[in-house]
């Protein structure tokens, strides 16, 4: 066979053999070499490839490259025929390459990274010295992209920061301008709020005035009354007096004396108009008042929820309950885990509620009272998720207060009169609720009429 120029030879490869990397192989160096053989592997035949390699005979040279990459690169290492055979491939070309290697002067204007990888296929005298030497000029090359990419990122941080400095004072001055027109506002909010209570000043001492009037206005229209009653008494006892001499004049008539009847006539005939002159003039109201309504007495009252109690029925009698809930507009409050830790305390609390609101559905649908469970809330950590049943408004206690406190607040929120029956056993939140005008139950009551539902 043909001794590729460049020298694969005996006399080179001896030469080549003498010598080994003491380091692995450049990373660019090794992509340079895995190319070359790639190219190359095409030029050979099926039987002229090692075994290993076979199997890549078909493939382009990129899909070498990628998937036979390694196995070429061991294959060339270990297969000096192979090597002989690729370097043969490079001398046909790139003959200049490969002449200017055996000659040991490789081109200076040539990559070299190329230089590197055609030396490593060669094995030239002194193959590992171009090597290494490519080796570290990738390194600078590397090196100096680096610093290049290095200059170009502070470049750009520059800028970006030179950008944001440039940001900063435009909001520093959008900032500062917004702190005088808020500034400028609170100045004018401040005049508006000195005026306003000055308006206000005026009005308390115009009210003040007007009040004082209005006494004035009192205490005249108090001295007008009395002397308005002090002159109806005097009339009264003229009248008294003319009456008194209507009678004289009557007996003086039966006497025979009519110019006596004639004088008295006059005179009452005077007292009259003067009295109903002094009413028109002092614009007296009729008298609503009656003489009855002056006398003392009981008025009968109506029945309220305490009066339910004296209707002879025990105070754990569910009918007692029933009579309660059949009062107009009657308002049920359930203290809900006073009620359920009497009556079913080894449940679970979730358990609890559902059954006892599940009762108190059933009751409302029977009794048509408003009816509120309360439930103590205010150590939960987060709300209970809970749909309430029909009829059944379901509360719980805001934190930092315990439904005892709300029982209390629901029942003194009621009107005074509504029928409101409370039921709980806590003697202290059944007193409070009975200041309030509700009726408190046990819950035991409760308890025994939701068991028939």
């Amino acid at each position: 066979m043909e001794q590729p120029t460049g020298g694969a030879g005996p006399a080179d490869a001896a030469d080549g053999t003498a010598e080994s990397l003491d380091r692995p192989l450049p990373e660019g160096v090794r992509r340079k070499v895995v190319a070359l053989v790639s190219d190359a592997f095409g030029g050979l035949t099926v039987g002229e490839l090692p075994a290993q390699l076979r199997q890549y005979a078909r493939f382009t040279p990129s899909r070498r490259a990628k998937f036979a990459g390694n196995a070429m690169a061991a294959a060339l290492e270990s297969d000096p025929v192979f090597r002989r055979r690729i370097g043969e491939r490079i001398g046909q070309t790139q003959p200049e390459l490969a002449e200017a290697l055996e000659s040991g002067a490789p081109p200076a204007a040539a990559d070299p990274v190329d230089v590197a990888a055609a030396a490593y296929v060669l094995r030239p005298a002194g193959w590992v010295k171009l090597v290494a030497a490519a080796g570290e000029e990738v390194q600078r090359a590397h090196a100096e992209r680096a610093d290049e990419e290095t200059r170009r990122e502070l470049e750009r941080l520059r800028e970006e920061l030179e950008h944001a400095r440039g940001q900063t004072r435009a909001d520093t001055e959008r900032l500062r301008s917004e702190l005088d027109a808020a500034r400028k506002e609170a100045d004018s909010l401040h005049r508006k709020l000195r005026s306003a209570l000055s308006e206000v000043k005026r009005g308390e001492a115009a009210l003040r005035k007007a009040g004082a009037e209005a006494d004035t206005v009192r205490a005249e229209a108090a001295a007008q009354v009395s002397a308005a009653e002090s002159e109806t008494r005097r009339l009264k006892a003229r009248l008294a007096e003319a009456e008194a001499s209507v009678e004289a004049g009557r007996r003086a008539a039966r006497e025979g004396r009519s110019v006596e009847d004639m004088r008295l006539r006059l005179l009452l005939d005077t007292v009259l108009d003067a009295a109903q002159g002094l009413r028109r003039e002092l614009a007296l109201p009729p008298s609503s008042l009656r003489p009855a309504d002056g006398v003392e007495a009981v008025e009968p009252g109506r029945m309220s929820p305490k009066d339910i109690a004296a209707r002879a029925l025990s105070e754990t009698d569910p009918a007692l309950l029933d009579q309660l809930l059949a009062l107009p507009q009657a308002h049920l409050i359930v203290d809900g885990y006073n009620v359920t830790k009497t009556g079913y305390p080894q449940m679970p609390l979730e358990k609890q509620r559902l059954r006892l609101l599940g009762g108190l559905s059933v009751l409302a649908a029977q009794t048509g009272a408003e009816m509120t469970c309360v439930f103590d809330g205010a150590e939960l950590a987060v709300p209970v998720l809970l749909a309430p049943p029909r009829g059944v408004r379901v509360l719980f206690s805001k934190a930092g207060v315990t439904a005892d406190e709300l029982i209390r607040q629901l029942a003194r929120a009621e009107p005074p009169g509504r029928p409101v029956v409370v039921v709980s056993t806590d003697r202290e939140v059944a007193d409070g609720v009975a200041k309030a005008g509700a009726r408190p139950v046990a819950s035991v009551l409760l308890l025994k009429r939701l068991s028939r539902v």
